[in-house]
């Protein structure tokens, strides 16, 4: 054989190797970025989880400072009905 043929031989299997090794580097690419994705759906899902539970807490904590606020109206106007001392005409 001659040497070009050698040197063609030579350069289609090195050819062929780096390709190869593109192709597992790439797969391997892709992989690690599959699980980083998946670790990101994951840590979204748990903020978002949290964020839910704190939403339901400050609606809870909401209504309850609404009846306590409710509560004290309550108290002022009966404070204010039993007071001797307050003018009840310009009260209202």
């Amino acid at each position: 054989m001659s040497t070009w043929v050698w040197v063609l031989i030579v350069v289609v299997i090195v050819v062929v190797i780096a390709a190869i090794a593109f192709a597992l580097t790439r797969s391997r690419r892709l992989e690690q970025r599959r699980e980083e994705a998946a670790t990101l759906r994951d840590r979204s899902q748990v903020r978002a989880q949290r964020a839910e539970q704190r939403e339901t807490l400050a609606e809870e904590q909401r209504q309850q400072a609404e009846h306590e606020r409710t509560a004290a109206q309550e108290a002022a106007a009966r404070a204010d009905e039993v007071d001797p001392d307050v003018n009840r005409e310009t009260r209202r």
